[in-house]
């Protein structure tokens, strides 16, 4: 199953590159490809794309699909890491207030920042990342004051934190309604300008919280057998929840701070990877890393052709994948009952 995920990621990064506005020969792109890879070991390809269609390839598309493979993945396995460590078949990346505070720093800095960029780093992403991480942090706190992370208390703080960053990010668009179509363009998810500043961004923090939450893996499966058989195997419960939480939310915060919110891609993908490997998690998460990427590839890729040569935003298309899946979950919940 894992071969079939990583084939099934390839042939989609293969897809992203090749469709498009200007088509690029299958076989010339792989060369390209293949060409750029082998030049650091002083090795030439030849039969590589030239000129503007190089470019499109190397500046447009590659860091447009790397980045969406690489946020479709931490979207997935921080939403399986959360239904997972929470027990809950609902859960997903948004959980814990993120969304919310990726919404409100990307709103103040596009309402009132005059800073365009830090560095090659727009200011933008920056300011998501860091309201995203606050309001977990502040879901976290809030939870932990309450109940502890074990606690279904957890998720109600992580609504109530988000419900209040909602409404502060409404106080800011309402007082700057010339930077609405920026903001709501950024709220519905976009890719159309991935750069490789964007990939160098979020790789590190991607990497780390992905690999955290793999090696986490069998140790949620000992933990879904209750916390006195977890404690016995020598798994401390609480610690093992907050560090998934954590991970999974430093994925969460990194993703949607280069793409948007792009709401389902954790709901629905972790779904389907059960259905094919099972519910253990040391499987359900490396599977569902893999098919997460893939899927958002080709929801990006169908955000592209569908209405070309305009562009539909990523959320939208995710969601119209999404809202039926999640409505049949609930319609075959209820016939099992």
């Amino acid at each position: 199953m894992f071969a079939g995920a990583g084939l099934a990621l390839v042939l989609a990064m293969l897809a992203g590159v090749w469709v498009g506005a200007l088509p690029l020969p299958p076989g010339a792109v792989v060369v390209t490809l293949l060409d750029r890879l082998l030049d650091p070991l002083g090795v030439t390809v030849p039969g590589t794309l030239e000129g503007s269609s190089a470019a499109v390839l190397l500046q447009l598309r590659l860091p447009r699909v790397l980045l969406a493979s690489l946020v479709g993945a931490g979207l997935a396995i921080s939403g399986a890491a959360y239904q997972g460590v929470f027990r809950n078949p609902l859960a997903d990346p948004y959980l814990l207030g993120a969304a919310a505070g990726a919404g409100l720093g990307a709103t103040l800095v596009i309402a009132y920042s005059p800073v365009q960029a830090v560095g090659p780093i727009g200011v933008v992403p920056l300011a998501a990342f860091a309201g995203a991480l606050v309001g977990v942090g502040c879901a976290l706190a809030l939870g932990s004051v309450a109940g502890g992370s074990h606690s279904p208390t957890l998720l109600l703080a992580g609504i109530a934190v988000a419900a209040f960053l909602a409404a502060a990010q409404t106080l800011v668009q309402q007082q700057n309604t010339d930077d609405l179509r920026e903001i709501y363009g950024w709220l519905l998810g976009q890719l159309g300008s991935a750069q490789w500043s964007d990939v160098t961004l979020v790789l590190p923090y991607l990497g780390a919280a992905a690999g955290v939450l793999l090696l986490c893996g069998r140790a949620l499966d000992v933990l879904a057998l209750g916390d006195d058989e977890a404690s016995s195997l020598g798994i401390h419960p609480g610690r093992l929840r907050l560090l998934v939480i954590l991970a999974a939310s430093l994925a969460t915060a990194a993703a949607v701070a280069v793409s948007g919110l792009i709401g389902f891609v954790g709901l629905v993908v972790p779904h389907i990877v059960r259905r094919l490997v099972g519910g253990a998690n040391s499987r359900v998460l490396p599977v569902s890393l893999l098919v997460g990427g893939a899927f958002l590839v080709l929801a990006d890729l169908l955000a592209r052709v569908v209405l070309a040569p305009a562009e539909l935003p990523i959320g939208v298309v995710t969601a119209f994948v999404g809202a039926p899946f999640f409505a049949g979950l609930l319609w075959a919940g209820a016939r099992r009952r």
